[in-house]
């Protein structure tokens, strides 16, 4: 058996090289195709982390364990980041990962369903989280302990649709179910369109705990998903906020970084500073 469910303590420093990983092998799998959603992905890449190596109960040798968490990725973009976090966690390959984004490969830039380890197609924005509500209504009525996580989007808040679920998920009292709001400021090639803040207060203000920190903090991201196992009636958000581009300082400053493409011989380079700034190259 090789069920994966929070240890009594986490080890950080552990999960810090995990994220590293993760990192390198999105750089790679954006380098395969030139291009790719790999700012948010690099933005991401803490939280999932602390998710499936530390927060999660799954097996990855029995994907349909029926008291599995589950973690539903809404903004289906971000497949890069729970590519490789799938492959890192043995539910994928590695050496699949290199097909990513490739004509008749599983691993798309955006999810599908058919692809292991993924619970819900991602991609049109707002859907995610009323999926999430039905999911842990369905649990519900199963009397099953498991939770729900469900990562969406800053730009995903001004869809209506959204608010529909959080409210509902206040009014029925659904405290296995977590958000994680990923606030990095960026929709398509330009900043959020909408202005959203105060982000927190609004989920408090739909009866949600609330929790507000940096999504590249390890320590914060792992101390905050802890409290959010907390059974008090309430539905959890975890408002992250994360960096474009988080480890690659070209695509951390860049101002177009929602997708980035660049060829191959640039791709090299950004990688070689990333190697550069993880103290793996002098």
């Amino acid at each position: 058996m090789t069920r994966n469910s929070p240890p009594a303590e986490a080890d950080i420093a552990a999960l810090k090289a995990r994220a590293t990983t993760l990192r390198r092998h999105m750089l790679t799998m954006a380098r395969g195709q030139g291009a790719g959603y790999i700012g948010q992905g690099l933005g991401i890449a803490d939280a999932l982390t602390a998710l499936y190596f530390h927060e999660l109960r799954y097996d990855p040798e029995n994907l349909g364990w029926v008291d599995r968490d589950r973690f539903l990725l809404s903004t289906g973009h971000y497949s890069i980041a729970l590519w490789a976090a799938l492959a890192e966690a043995g539910i994928i390959p590695v050496a699949e990962l290199v097909t990513y984004g490739a004509d008749n490969s599983r691993l798309e830039m955006s999810t599908l369903d058919t692809t292991p380890g993924v619970e819900v197609i991602g991609g049109s924005l707002g859907h995610g989280l009323g999926q999430g509500v039905g999911q842990a209504l369905g649990l519900r009525l199963d009397r099953s302990e498991a939770r729900v996580f469900v990562e969406l989007s800053d730009g995903e808040l001004q869809e209506g649709s959204t608010w529909e679920a959080a409210m509902s998920a206040s009014h029925f009292q659904l405290d296995g179910l977590v958000a994680l709001v990923d606030c990095n400021g960026i929709q398509a090639d330009g900043p959020v369109v909408l202005d959203m803040e105060p982000v927190a207060d609004k989920w408090r203000s739909f009866g949600w705990e609330t929790f507000e920190i940096d999504g590249n903090d390890m320590d914060a991201v792992v101390a905050t998903l802890a409290k959010a196992r907390q059974r008090n009636g309430k539905p959890k958000a975890i408002v992250l906020r994360t960096l474009p581009g988080k480890g690659v300082r070209r695509i951390e400053q860049s101002e177009k970084s929602h997708f980035f493409r660049v060829d191959v011989g640039q791709w090299d380079s950004i990688i070689d500073e990333f190697e550069q700034n993880v103290g793996l190259k002098p």
